[in-house]
């Protein structure tokens, strides 16, 4: 760009006025000078390492961008706009969350143990996975945990299964699902061949989504199916024959959250300015809480957006309070929502007023319909 423009000192004896600096479309500097970084160098650092960390990704023969990256998920439970002027970029793409080091690292061994199964790779990017969340009492003899990997068409449940009796090994283990729902089916599964006293292992269930439906929250029984074997304890010879046992687990649901990457703008005004209303969705709700804390922390868990502008705190007083939300849908839209929380004093409970929009008003239905 340098060298396509150069800069040309005026001449000491130039007294003629500065001509207008109206940068043209096709003008490269204007946008490295005038325009906003679309991620900050932070996130793009972490962002390029999920990229050249994922096998699919390296071997494309697609141009790099800013929109080909994966998203970096914001994790923290908000930040005023003055704190955070950092925007992602959205695209088809995989997620590392900013989060404590332990669940940071959980996510990413969980998308790299997905990488590694030749079987999977036909899905595509994963755009987002879920943190861990338990199947079991941490104090059981097995203890499983399950990550929903989420992709354009398909969802992945990772599970995570710890064998914690001594004298067992864990053959052919797979965890079967069930639900009334026609909005998933079970597609396949991958099982964990062996698992040892002490070790963990993964096994996977893939879901087809149907797209010819609205998506909605769905719950699903699950249940752990393993053949035992026997085992000295000392030497770990093998003292039975297989026989099959099952293992019922807590149910799963998959909501509309968990389609939904948490992604700030930094500037939650215009952007929502820049959006339009012509695919706008605008409800009522009249919430059971005591109180706005727990009613705004409820609505940010159930769009699964991230608070902007500071709007994650309520300050004290009772005023009605405005929440500021923002996030990426799967397939790359972008969401925003404006919502009033009013406290009820005298009837109890609290009315939230609500306004979604997107670039598809399907999307922005799914996600006001979130609250009910």
């Amino acid at each position: 760009v340098i060298a396509k423009r150069p800069y040309t000192p005026r001449l000491d004896d130039d007294d003629a006025p500065y001509a207008d600096d109206k940068p043209g479309a096709d003008d490269e500097m204007a946008c490295a000078v005038l325009e906003a970084m679309p991620v900050s160098f932070a996130k793009l650092e972490k962002s390029m390492k999920a990229f050249i960390a994922s096998p699919q990704s390296m071997q494309t023969p697609e141009e790099l961008t800013f929109a080909s990256l994966p998203i970096i998920e914001d994790d923290s439970p908000d930040v005023a706009a003055d704190e955070d002027m950092e925007a992602d970029i959205v695209g088809e793409v995989d997620l590392l969350a900013l989060s404590p080091e332990k669940e940071k690292n959980d996510v990413t061994d969980a998308i790299s143990a997905l990488q590694e199964i030749p079987e999977l790779a036909s899905l595509g990017r994963v755009f987002r996975s879920t943190r861990p969340a338990p199947l079991t009492e941490s104090e059981t003899e097995y203890v499983v945990e399950c990550i929903k990997h989420i992709f354009d068409d398909h969802v992945v449940l990772q599970f995570i299964v710890q064998n914690t009796i001594e004298d067992q090994r864990l053959d052919n283990v797979i965890v079967a699902v069930d639900t009334d729902s026609s909005l998933f089916e079970v597609a396949g599964e991958i099982a964990a061949e062996k698992i040892k006293y002490g070790d963990t292992a993964n096994c996977f269930t893939v879901l087809q989504l149907n797209t010819e439906e609205s998506l909605a929250s769905c719950r699903f029984s699950c249940e752990l199916k393993f053949s035992i074997v026997q085992v000295d304890p000392a030497t770990g010879e093998e003292e039975s024959e297989p026989y099959e046992e099952e293992y019922p687990l807590e149910d799963l649901e998959i909501s509309t959250a968990d389609f939904m990457a948490k992604v700030a703008v930094p500037d939650f005004r215009k952007a929502w300015e820049s959006m339009g209303n012509a695919h706008e969705v605008l409800e009522k709700y009249g919430l059971q809480y005591r109180n706005q804390e727990d009613a705004v922390s409820a609505v940010v868990d159930f769009l699964g957006m991230q608070p902007c502008d500071g709007t994650g705190k309520v300050k004290a007083g009772g005023k009605p309070h405005m929440l500021h939300l923002s996030g990426v849908f799967v397939g790359g839209r972008s969401v925003l929502a404006r919502s009033q929380v009013v406290l009820q004093k005298e009837s109890g409970g609290v009315i939230l007023k609500i306004a979604v929009r997107s670039e598809d008003e399907g999307v922005s239905r799914m996600v006001a319909d979130c609250i009910s």
